[in-house]
């Protein structure tokens, strides 16, 4: 069984930065891709981000591109994601997500995603 606990979320002014983190119980850990989604009032649940396994490859939503940074750290079980540059767009619920199988297709998407986080709020006043 695994489970994730994000933290970091928090009220924050446009422009300004955050970093998430998202700690992950199980011993497999390093071996599930993980990602971070997120959801706003009346809007379906969105990619952000996800990093492989090991580390080696990221994917970006295009929304996030150039501000966002995914990583994680197998020795600690936990997956950080730092986001710069704030936007107003950017509030909403943000998700940490574990899945043990997927393709660099279906990653980008909610499907092969198994565990999931309890969510943490980001708020970006304007």
């Amino acid at each position: 069984q695994v489970q994730l606990v994000e933290s970091g979320g928090g009220l924050v002014q446009a422009g300004g930065s955050l970093r998430l983190s998202c700690a992950v119980s199980g011993r497999t850990f390093s071996t599930y891709t993980t990602g971070w989604f997120r959801q706003a009032p009346g809007k379906e649940r969105e990619f952000v981000a996800t990093i492989t396994w090991n580390g080696g490859n990221n994917f970006y939503a295009d929304s996030v591109k150039g501000r966002f940074a995914i990583s994680r750290d197998n020795a600690k079980n936990t997956v950080y994601l730092q986001m710069n540059s704030l936007k107003a767009e950017d509030t909403a619920v943000y998700y940490c997500a574990a899945a043990r199988y997927g393709n660099i297709r279906s990653i980008v998407t909610t499907t092969p995603y198994d565990y999931w986080g309890q969510g943490t709020q980001v708020t970006v006043s304007s």
